[in-house]
């Protein structure tokens, strides 16, 4: 009995020691495209659709969950909108944003698409894509992306 406490108190403590990924995003987009690093102002014009080109030239798709939570939360943050404002906005703009329903599908289309860009959970992150650095930060350091 003492050892399956000793246990389960040393599984409570790493657990709460562990850090939180709830929410942790990367802004990602093709290999093909030039831009590896943003600041959170160009982020964010992006984002609002805003921004319709890259340096190069290619025109920008913004790709956008159907529903995720942290995306949407990330998204608000960064474009200093409430919730209701942020679905508003995505409600005017559904003609110029690819909504799909998955890290996987924001993946393929980032990847198949030069000039899109998106938001996927770190850890869906995978070698087919560029992660952007924003604000001079990677995923999971302090300061990269609102959450």
């Amino acid at each position: 009995m003492k050892t399956c406490r000793s246990a389960l108190l040393l599984l409570l403590a790493m657990g709460v020691s562990a850090p939180c990924f709830a929410h942790h995003m990367a802004v990602v987009v093709s290999k093909q495209n030039v831009v590896t690093t943003m600041t959170s102002a160009q982020l964010s014009k992006v984002f609002r659709s805003e921004t319709k080109r890259w340096p190069d030239g290619k025109s920008v798709t913004v790709v956008l969950h159907r529903s995720s939570a942290g995306e949407s939360i990330t998204l608000q943050r960064l474009n200093k909108m409430s919730a209701q404002q942020w679905r508003g906005w995505i409600a005017d703009h559904k003609d110029s944003v690819k909504l799909v329903d998955s890290d996987d599908e924001v993946l393929t289309y980032v990847a198949s698409t030069p000039g899109a860009v998106g938001l996927v959970d770190v850890r869906s992150v995978n070698d087919r894509v560029t992660i952007v650095r924003v604000d001079g930060k990677v995923p999971m350091e302090d300061g990269y992306l609102p959450h």
